[in-house]
């Protein structure tokens, strides 16, 4: 039975936008009967493009309704999106996107749509000029984000707002960190280009960007963990935490166990690493990554917060703290939270992140660092956090991050998504003093 893309799409962001998923959650699981290749591409094209460009998309769409759809046809509206999306961004044939669209409507049970869907489609053609006009009038249409994060970022980022909420609706790039323990980055990209697969160095040690995404199996060595995808600015962490023979490391929320595994990778001989993550099932992705690599790290699950449950009372040398956030750095990878993520969430991640930090200090030995970082671009969770901390904790201090990448801070340092071709990352670095 053929499938069809544009409803299973539909679907998805119905499962987002209406019912609160995450996409990484939803878009599988709709993805997994599908075995027609270009059928799943679209799919995933168009849950991923509706969601960068929903603020946009759903303004346009509010200005060709004559009144809004009623709740129990929230699917014929994420359709309507889509079908907006494809004429609004994405270089396809108008024909084609506005009679796939309508022929979306039967696949739905709706066919009753199909004249109102047409209608809206051929009605934005004619005036698109005029929506564009109105569009730039709304802020939050304009640039396609929810107005409270363009406010913060307005008040946080006054010189480089702009230039934040541009990234965020840009396609991100398709990034790698080679396995230095089996190969170099250069042998890497000299394999890819014997398969004729563009590739670019990124600026840190290990990392590789394709000029085009390809699925994981797709990828020269993948299975046999010579590489992994990962974004450049996660990579930094590796480094910054610089490990040193014979010590022992906590990767404190370590799940999917990207940094945990680069760590491993450097081939430095720890006495151990621990990676705690508090769900199961993404601890178990650890697990499966290591595996993968080769690596082997002792994973518990438990709440990092919550040392007295797990910890055996043996002090680390090293910490890894990638505290949960607002996510705020990675939007162009998951445009969902622009629609999930509320203001209302940042004073509750605030007090989760200080909680972490104030649970897992006294487990630092005198002399050792934790490395605090976030995917956020926001101050609360950031070089406030990070002072906050330092006033309350007369036994740490702060060690400069000098590097050539991102802002220096108050506290700590910033990359901005899109810079160096990176995710938005935020770090310091705390030691305890002996």
């Amino acid at each position: 039975m053929a499938v069809d893309a544009r409803a299973v799409a539909a679907r998805v962001l119905v499962r987002i936008i209406v019912e609160g998923h995450s996409l990484s959650n939803a878009l599988p699981d709709a993805l997994q009967p599908v075995t027609d290749g270009r059928q799943r591409a679209l799919i995933q094209e168009l849950a991923y493009g509706t969601l960068r460009w929903y603020y946009r998309l759903d303004a346009m769409l509010g200005q060709l309704l004559r009144k809004p759809l009623k709740q129990r046809d929230a699917d014929l509206h994420c359709l309507l999106l889509t079908g907006l999306y494809q004429l609004d961004q994405l270089a396809m044939p108008e024909r084609v996107a506005v009679h796939e669209t309508v022929q979306a409507t039967r696949s739905l049970d709706k066919d009753w749509a199909s004249g109102l869907v047409n209608g809206v489609l051929r009605n934005y053609q004619r005036r698109a000029g005029v929506l564009e006009a109105a569009i730039c009038e709304n802020p939050q249409a304009c640039h396609a984000h929810p107005d409270w994060l363009i406010d913060c970022l307005q008040s946080d980022w006054p010189d480089h707002w702009r230039e934040i909420l541009a990234a965020n609706n840009a396609r991100p790039p398709f990034s790698l960190r080679v396995n230095r323990q089996r190969v170099t980055r250069d042998e890497y990209l000299g394999i890819l280009a014997e398969q004729s697969l563009q590739a670019t160095r990124l600026a840190v040690p290990e990392g590789v960007q394709l000029d085009r995404p390809l699925p994981v199996e797709a990828l020269p060595g993948f299975s046999e963990g010579v590489v992994s995808v990962q974004d450049g600015g996660a990579q930094l962490a590796a480094g910054l935490l610089a490990p040193e023979p014979g010590q022992r490391v906590l990767d404190a929320c370590a799940a999917p166990g990207g940094k945990t595994a680069h760590i491993l990778e450097s081939g430095i001989e720890l006495a151990a690493l621990a990676a705690v993550d508090i769900d199961a099932s993404r601890l178990q992705r650890v697990a499966e990554n290591l595996s993968r690599l080769g690596l082997h790290a002792e994973l518990v699950q438990a709440d990092a917060a919550m040392p007295s449950t797990w910890w055996d009372g043996v002090h680390y040398d090293r910490i890894l703290l990638d505290a949960p956030c607002t996510a705020t750095g990675v939007i162009r990878r998951h445009p969902d939270i622009k629609l999930l993520r509320k203001q209302d969430d940042v004073a509750a991640l605030v007090s989760r992140q200080q909680a972490l930090l104030e649970s897992l200090w006294p487990l630092l030995t005198p002399g050792g660092m934790l490395l605090y970082c976030t995917c956020s671009v926001l101050v609360a969770e950031n070089s406030d956090q990070v002072e906050r901390f330092l006033t309350l904790q007369t036994d740490a201090e702060e060690i400069p991050v000098n590097a050539s990448w991102g802002h220096a801070c108050k506290h700590g340092r910033q990359l901005l998504p899109g810079e160096n071709e990176m995710d938005g990352f935020y770090f310091a670095c705390l030691r305890k003093k002996k």
